[in-house]
């Protein structure tokens, strides 16, 4: 795939590309589409970047996915003329965030005050009660990584960094990929929070640079999982019944 003309997003390529493909009769309704693993060496594209134009397609209705089998072109699939009402994908999101955030938080530990800390420290309290309440909003976590750009005591940071939380909502596409993770059991990490917040009050920068980066990466990685397919979600769910059923009869 090229793209040294094509401005496009890369999910954007893939999915119109796709989409494409399905209008011109290449994949005819009720057709399964070639596996991620497939389509990423056939784009020179990530996996992230292959799933994010596999849900795009599912939102437009154009394939769906089936128990125990993968991804298939809907048996009416309408022919909208492309995705661009989607906008940004979680991976594309979580990634900037990743870059800005982790030197955010570099800068932040340098000169971060007692007062700030304390404040993250009961934002990270205010964290773990969401959790337990299993609410959906993620305000505390978001607080979070605000208060730290906070300390940055730089304004332009403060807002990119508001800006890309802000986009989590916005984005159509980002929005249905973070409620299917939500579907599925996904909260924020309380122990890696905890390690950002002990690198700021050492006025460690690398380390806590480190810490922001690999949460980051973590929250892609948790992403990738809990978007698979239905298919592969529904198979977990009947082995974890059926580890519970076995655990049942052991207890008689």
């Amino acid at each position: 795939m090229s793209t040294t003309t094509d401005t496009r997003k890369l999910y954007r390529q893939v999915a119109d590309s796709i989409m494409a493909s399905i209008k011109a009769g290449t994949y005819q309704g009720g057709t399964r589409l070639p596996s991620e693993r497939d389509l990423a060496a056939a784009f020179k594209v990530s996996r992230p970047t292959i799933r994010e134009a596999m849900i795009a397609l599912e939102i437009l209705g154009l394939v769906e996915a089936r128990h125990g089998s993968g991804i298939y072109v809907a048996d009416h699939p309408p022919m909208q003329d492309g995705a661009d009402d989607l906008d940004i994908g979680a991976f594309e999101l979580t990634e900037a965030r990743r870059l800005f955030e982790g030197e955010a938080a570099a800068l932040a530990a340098t000169i971060i005050t007692g007062e700030q800390l304390e404040e993250i420290e009961a934002i990270l309290a205010d964290m773990i009660k969401e959790n337990v309440r299993r609410q959906t909003g993620e305000s505390a976590d978001r607080s979070f990584h605000v208060g730290m750009a906070r300390a940055t005591r730089n304004t332009a940071i403060v807002t990119v960094i508001e800006n890309l939380w802000d986009m989590r909502h916005k984005s159509p596409l980002c929005a249905n990929m973070l409620e299917r993770a939500r579907r599925v059991g996904v909260q924020p990490r309380i122990s890696e929070h905890r390690r950002i917040l002990a690198a700021l009050r050492k006025h460690d920068p690398k380390a806590a640079r480190s810490a922001m980066r690999n949460h980051l990466g973590r929250v892609i990685e948790t992403l990738l999982a809990a978007t698979e397919t239905d298919a592969l979600d529904s198979a977990r769910k009947k082995v974890v019944s059926k580890r519970h059923e076995y655990t049942r009869r052991l207890s008689v």
